[in-house]
């Protein structure tokens, strides 16, 4: 007579092992939702230089085209009077730099810094 010992029914991981993924998983999702929407507004803020560079043809018409942009764009981080207007090659370019805090717990947060420009790559730093 055989005695099969029953097999313990062995679980990959354990309910605090499990909980413990979640949270962390949780973590990363709250994070992502917080990064994503200052993502799509710094997109918004990039169109906004290229349209603004385009349809203004002084720095007070670049910066005001800018405010109205940012208006409809629903950007908050920076205005017109944050923009970095310089003439290059007889055209105004318009730059941008800022950062994003996002509080994360207690005193940590993320800081992003987030900047961009209507110079072309290979215009950038060449001139004079």
């Amino acid at each position: 007579m055989h005695h099969h010992r029953p097999v313990s029914a062995q679980r990959g991981i354990s309910l605090t092992g499990l909980i413990f993924i979640l949270v962390i998983l949780g973590a990363i999702g709250v994070l992502g939702m917080k990064i994503v929407p200052t993502v799509i507004e710094y997109r918004a803020i990039t169109k906004a230089i290229a349209s603004a560079k385009e349809s203004g043809s002084t720095v007070y018409g670049i910066r005001s085209s800018f405010n109205k942009h940012a208006d409809t764009s629903y950007i908050d981080s920076i205005t017109g009077s944050d923009l970095i207007i310089e003439k290059i090659e007889n055209q105004y370019e318009v730059s941008f730099a800022y950062q994003k805090k996002i509080p994360l717990f207690g005193p940590a947060s993320l800081v992003l810094d987030y900047e961009g420009t209507t110079i072309p790559a290979n215009v950038r730093r060449l001139n004079k």
